[in-house]
């Protein structure tokens, strides 16, 4: 158990969070969540003693082991992979490392050989003589080929690097697992995988995430910070959400009784138990529900931009897009190849790809940022397409405007302080921050500039490569709304899981050998037989 008492943390005159007081307990996993810059991965630094509160006091129950999640990439990388996942276990790398030494030693003693049988006496108690294999099955569930597992860390790429430090944290089943952004470079597959790991694990896991699929899948708890406070609520990151979001409908609704009040909370809480029994979480979050008290469900204090894609211009015919044999290599790469394909009015269309250069290519050409391409497309005469690009620093840089002029440029028709100050607002720019320099906007700032832009220009098509890069999980939410509400036609890629179920209606995923296309939801695709069969010989091919 983990016990956190009055804890406080302050910076200068800013304070974080102030007099927390919380536990948790085995076998739940508590998903952090709150607006970026609200203290989620700081809060996992002082559990893990990495940095130090400006008070109170945390506690964990004596001989419990804890494993983190390492967020420097170099520091391992002198050690082989298989080594640095063993180092996991800190305790049996000591043994082990211990023992090897006496072994080495020339002039071994009586007193080595006694030394060497306790070592040999805590290997075999920590199962050490396993430890090895279980440390190469757990790489290879991760992705990592046996090829790669005596080679230095630092002869891995990024992506393999952050995969092996996922091993390395959760070998040996750590009594406490502190997880900061696992998902991060993780294909679909491994993160399946670790959802399946993490929803039968017994032990105290708690992750930051903005993956809400993710949350939804492996979290019995939310830990919400907000106005400096932590509070433990009982479910996943879904039913946190609309919970809070029914009570501040409810709260909203002066003159509704107590008593529907209470009964339509029950109902909520009864359909979402019924849901839980189909979830990896299934016995642990069902049974926590069912014993839930409704005074627990209280309003959120968060607030969501309003990202609201409404075509007030010209509407789209029926020729979006057509696109013939199209093709792109970069830097003697080759990218994807012979993908042709005709849009239809309304689809929305998740564009995937194993290369995520390949998507950014695909949208560059698309937009008529790269001309450097072969086959060819042709967008439909009616067509108005708006797009937001995975780097948009061109949009910033260089810029010395407030926030209002910057957004002015982008407006085709009304320049009005006020109209233009309406959409800011929108995205939770108010007041004197609308003043705010273009230039110095965080990466959360700017995507949301980016969404007003799109706003304005009212397209009847949208384009977006991974536009939910630097959000909060409430800009996350907003975003997923808006593109389900829009009327148009979209073409998106994004890693985001819920995005894409809750979004596409058709699939095309584009690879140097060929595409496929297939009108089914996200779910549907990647749980497909036929179309994995179609992606291997593609990629095989390639």
């Amino acid at each position: 158990m983990i016990t956190v008492s009055n804890l406080t943390l302050r910076y200068g005159k800013r304070t974080l969070f102030e007099d927390v007081n919380l536990k948790f307990t085995q076998g739940n996993c508590y998903g952090i969540i709150g607006a970026n810059g609200a203290g989620k991965s700081t809060f996992l630094k002082i559990l893990s003693k990495e940095i130090d509160p400006t008070s109170g006091t945390v506690s964990f129950t004596p001989g419990e082991r804890m494993a983190v999640l390492k967020q420097n990439h170099h520091e391992f990388d002198e050690f082989t992979v298989i080594e640095t996942v063993l180092m996991g276990h800190s305790e049996l790398y000591k043994v082990m490392k211990d023992k090897d030494a006496i072994y080495l030693k020339e002039d071994f003693s009586d007193a080595d050989g006694e030394r060497a049988g306790e070592l040999e006496s805590q290997f075999a108690e920590m199962d050490g003589w396993n430890a090895e294999s279980n440390a190469a099955t757990l790489l290879s569930n991760l992705g990592i080929k046996e090829d790669l597992h005596y080679k230095l860390l630092k002869e891995l790429d990024g992506k393999q690097k952050v995969r092996v430090l996922l091993a390395q944290a959760l070998f040996g089943n750590p009594d406490i697992l502190l997880l900061d952004e696992p998902t991060n470079d993780l294909d679909i597959h491994t993160v399946t995988w670790l959802e399946d790991f993490l929803a039968s694990y017994e032990a105290i896991v708690l992750v930051v995430s903005h993956d809400r699929h993710f949350l939804d899948t492996v979290c019995t708890h939310v830990v919400d910070i907000d106005f400096g406070k932590m509070t433990i609520f009982t479910g996943n990151y879904s039913f946190w959400y609309e919970s809070s979001q029914l009570a501040l409908k409810q709260r909203a609704d002066q003159n509704k009784k107590m008593e529907d009040r209470v009964k339509e909370l029950q109902d909520f809480i009864r359909r979402f138990s019924a849901n839980a029994s189909k979830s990896k979480q299934a016995t642990s979050r069902k049974k926590a529900l069912d014993k839930i008290d409704l005074q627990e469900i209280q309003p959120s204090n968060r607030k969501y931009p309003g990202i609201i894609f409404n075509n007030t211009g010209r509407e789209a015919g029926d020729q979006i897009l057509q696109v013939e044999k199209l093709g792109k290599t970069q830097n003697g790469e080759k990218l994807f190849g012979d993908v042709s394909f005709m849009v239809g009015k309304g689809d929305k269309i998740a564009i995937l790809s194993q290369n995520s250069l390949a998507t950014t290519a695909f949208y560059d050409v698309l937009m008529g940022r790269d001309n450097d391409y072969k086959g060819s497309f042709k967008w439909g005469v009616t067509i108005n397409a708006a797009d937001i690009p995975i780097e948009n620093s061109e949009y910033f840089e260089g810029k010395n405007d407030n926030l209002i002029d910057w957004l002015r440029e982008y407006s085709p028709g009304e320049k009005d302080d006020q109209f233009i100050r309406g959409f800011l607002g929108r995205m939770l720019f108010s007041g004197e921050e609308v003043l705010k320099k273009s230039n110095v906007l965080s990466g959360g700032e700017k995507m949301r500039c980016m969404f007003s832009r799109m706003m304005l220009q009212q397209a009847n098509v949208l384009l977006f490569d991974e536009p939910t890069n630097h959000l909060d999980l409430e800009s996350i939410t907003a975003l997923n709304n808006g593109m389900k509400d829009f009327r148009g036609t979209i073409l998106f890629t994004s890693r985001d899981h819920e995005l894409l179920q809750t979004v596409a209606t058709r699939i095309i995923e584009i690879t140097p050998a060929g595409y496929i296309d297939k009108l089914m939801t996200y779910d549907e695709y990647i749980n497909s037989e036929a179309v994995q069969q179609q992606r291997e010989e593609l990629y095989a091919l390639a």
